[in-house]
């Protein structure tokens, strides 16, 4: 049986933390290149370090020509992501970077395994994907991580709105939170270093200027006298960015997800096109065990999909319960393999992922977003309730 008594603590980063810098950048090159051809195949790292972005990685188009032309473009994809997250430091400033572009052609024996068996598409890679809902918080997300980045996404809204002045981009976030019965009812800790103007400044000068913003976020009576605050706690972060410590795209997986609340089947998501499964299958996933939770089936569910390489459908279809499922969940898996094609390109028409809309998934989580009017974070509709009610209904 679950625990129901006990503390759990998730963290976030800030848009402007070296490696979420390479995450935004490498999903603004995608967003580019999907623009440029929906069916774009793409796998785009970045690295940053001091006053230096080098892109690297694979690209694929329908007329491989227009590549080159692209290619002269990225430079200003990198600025522009630069400049909108806030960096304007001596050591890392989006007007004097140096820019090191270094994307090629997609490896023809990748292309051939996405053609797949039969001439259908098959997926981009093997491997396993997981996704997680739970009744904690109205997005259906794990409480921990979801407050983790709303916390440093409020103080992100502050600086760039020019309330704080004196907050600059790189940041992270820590909640601990004491469950009861199952359910969370206390911040037990609060962490938070965050990048700021002058070395003048003290940990208990920036605590004036977050600590109002923390509570505004968190909810009423979540923050009790003995909560610890720990804000700042080695002193002066000035140095910040990749200035401070170098970034690279993907090392963030947890952070994106579900702050540790749940399995993670160790693919990274950005910089990749919706043909690899790290992401679109992790999507599917999580789209599927939201409509689960929101269907009254189960009060926590976990999905996991598993494929191969050059293979359409997936191998495995398994789903947990976690002993809050009013059905089987054996019926639950018989009723995700009838409602939704979990194919690549099933799950690419079904959730509408052949559309630039990636860059924004870069900082404050992939999951527990609210769906975009241009289809962006389609995984976190649910439309696919009733459909999986009925299919349930029918195979019991």
């Amino acid at each position: 049986m679950s625990r129901l008594d006990y503390v759990f603590t998730s963290e976030s980063v800030s848009e402007g933390h070296p490696d979420k810098l390479c995450d935004r950048i490498s999903d603004a090159v995608l967003d580019a290149l999907l623009a440029e051809d929906p069916l774009a195949r793409v796998a785009c790292e970045t690295f940053a370090t001091t006053n230096r972005v080098v892109i690297g990685g694979e690209v694929g188009l329908r007329d491989q020509g227009r590549l080159r032309a692209f290619k002269g473009n990225v430079e200003g994809i990198v600025r522009e992501a630069v400049r909108d997250i806030g960096y304007e430091q001596d050591k890392f400033h989006h007007a004097t970077v140096e820019v090191t572009n270094l994307l090629h052609e997609q490896s023809a024996h990748i292309a051939q395994g996405v053609t797949g068996e039969r001439g259908e598409e098959g997926a981009g890679d093997q491997g396993i994907m997981f996704g997680y809902a739970t009744r904690e918080t109205a997005e259906l997300m794990p409480a921990p991580i979801q407050y983790s980045h709303a916390v440093l996404r409020r103080l992100a809204e502050a600086r760039k709105s020019g309330a704080e002045p004196l907050l600059r981009p790189d940041a992270k976030s820590q909640i601990s939170l004491r469950y009861a019965g199952g359910r969370p009812v206390e911040v037990t800790s609060i962490v938070l270093s965050t990048q700021h103007e002058s070395e003048a400044q003290t940990s208990a000068d920036i605590r004036a200027i977050v600590e109002p913003y923390v509570r505004e976020v968190l909810p009423d009576g979540w923050i009790m006298p003995a909560t610890k605050w720990w804000v700042n706690p080695t002193g002066a972060f000035v140095i910040g960015g990749p200035d401070g410590d170098a970034g690279l795209t993907g090392r963030k997986i947890i952070v994106d997800t579900y702050g540790g609340a749940a399995p993670h089947g160790g693919g990274a998501f950005s910089g990749k096109d919706p043909s690899k499964v790290d992401r679109s299958a992790a999507y599917a996933a999580r789209y599927l065990a939201k409509n689960v939770v929101a269907a009254g089936l189960a009060d926590r569910c976990t999905i996991q999909l598993s494929y191969a390489i050059g293979v359409a459908r997936p191998l495995t279809i398994y789903a947990d319960l976690h002993g809050t499922g009013v059905v089987d969940a054996a019926l639950i898996e018989r009723a995700i393999d009838q409602v939704m094609d979990l194919t690549p390109r099933g799950i690419r028409e079904h959730l509408g992922l052949n559309r630039p809309i990636y860059a924004r998934t870069a900082a404050y989580g992939h999951f527990g977003r609210t769906p975009d009017a241009d289809g962006g974070f389609s995984w976190e509709r649910t439309d696919l309730a009733e459909a999986l009610r009925q299919a349930v209904a029918l195979a019991a």
